[in-house]
């Protein structure tokens, strides 16, 4: 049971029956994944097309996603989508159960037309039992979503309980309200008056501008400023840095320009003067931004360049009637994001047994178990070395 992707369904126990029910995300209509994006009951900027597809053909560590895509009733509209990996693809973990696939950007909510959502749920289940699969692993859901609430009506026709594995609280921005007024009551008069001194120490390397990228030829070389700036920095030092990977360095550049041609994607700059200081890549689904990536010079570090860009990225998204949220995609408690986005959601990892009293479901909770903790062990033993 490595990969029961290319394994025998376990029922029905036929390979041919079990491959059937995994397709290639390549295999999966365009213009049907459009369609289900603009009715999907929760917006998921990450999982728009141009941009998954970019991911799975060359990013680095996430190539070879596959799709469980539902259609409604008789009919061919799609109406479900969950792109997936096997559990041994995703951590190496050899029992029967499929993954969400890991998009670049930290949110695996799935797609589910609003106007079928129970049935879509209960399809991509089905689905997903039909690929041999003992459970799902959904990570880095939204737990109060639409998607994640479908999901659990869905389940709780076969009398079945979803279980979170780990979850946190993740900032988000209200983007209805006016962006000066929110930035007054979410960082205060003082704090508001350092980060006016430090911009005008800013603007003795230049005036200060804040451009927005959209269409394609500006989005080009707004995207190049980016991948430098992001390189120049502690990401680049790390080795982790877009740029530095050959197939990372594909995936953006692909995915970036597709998403402009359909007003999905912006890049957001701040310069002094001809000099850029800070970039931001931000995608756009139905009502919803997605902070994505953050890349500064930190040649200008104690004049606060990311503060900055996110202070106009405020209120530039206050400003824009389409825009009711942004989600930052951020880490829990991030020292940057959280004292300026005060809105809150939780987001978590969740396991979905996909049938009653499943002896194998007990085994793939104990094996994520076990991984999460040598993990933990690992990460708080480099953060010691690194100190």
């Amino acid at each position: 049971m490595v990969d029961i992707a290319h394994q025998a369904a376990v029922n029905p126990a036929s390979a041919k029956d079990a491959t059937a029910a995994l397709v290639p995300l390549t295999a999966i209509d365009p213009g049907q994944w459009r369609a289900l994006a603009q009715r999907a009951i929760e917006p998921n900027g990450y999982y728009l097309p141009a941009w998954e597809l970019a991911v799975s053909a060359t990013a680095r560590g996430r190539i070879g996603t596959s799709a469980l895509s539902v259609c409604g009733g008789s009919s061919t509209r799609l109406i479900g989508l969950m792109p997936v990996v096997s559990l041994w693809h995703a951590l190496k973990i050899p029992l029967p159960a499929l993954v969400s696939a890991h998009p670049y950007g930290t949110l695996c909510s799935p797609l589910i037309d609003r106007d079928a959502s129970v049935e879509a749920a209960t399809r991509l289940l089905r689905r997903a039992r039909e690929a041999g699969a003992h459970a799902l692993i959904l990570r880095d859901v939204a737990l109060d979503g639409a998607a994640m609430v479908s999901l659990k009506q869905a389940l709780g026709r076969d009398r079945l309980t979803p279980r979170v594995l780990s979850s946190y609280i993740r900032a988000s921005l209200d983007a209805t309200q006016g962006g000066d007024s929110l930035l007054h009551e979410a960082l205060g008069a003082k704090k508001l008056k350092e980060l006016r001194r430090q911009r005008h120490r800013l603007a003795e390397h230049g005036a200060i501008s804040f451009d927005v990228a959209r269409k394609v030829d500006e989005i080009k070389p707004a995207l190049e400023t980016f991948l430098q700036l992001e390189a120049s920095g502690w990401k680049g030092q790390r080795g982790t840095a877009l740029i530095q990977d050959a197939g990372d360095a594909t995936f953006i550049r692909r995915a970036v320009p597709a998403l402009a041609e359909t007003a999905q994607c912006e890049i957001v700059t701040l310069r002094a003067g001809a000099t850029p200081v800070a970039a931001g890549i931000v995608l756009r689904h139905q009502d919803r931004a997605f902070f994505f990536k953050l890349g500064i010079d930190e040649r200008f570090a104690k004049h606060s360049p990311g503060v900055q860009l996110t202070l106009d990225l405020t209120r530039h998204l206050c400003a824009d009637p389409v825009i009711a949220s942004a989600d930052s995609t951020a880490s829990a408690d991030h020292p940057m994001i959280n004292p300026i986005w005060r809105g809150r959601f939780a987001i978590g990892d969740v396991l979905i047994p996909l049938r009653r009293n499943d002896p194998v479901v007990a085994l793939i909770h104990a094996a994520l178990v076990a991984r999460g903790l040598a993990r933990e062990t690992a990460r708080r033993a480099i953060h010691l070395l690194r100190k």
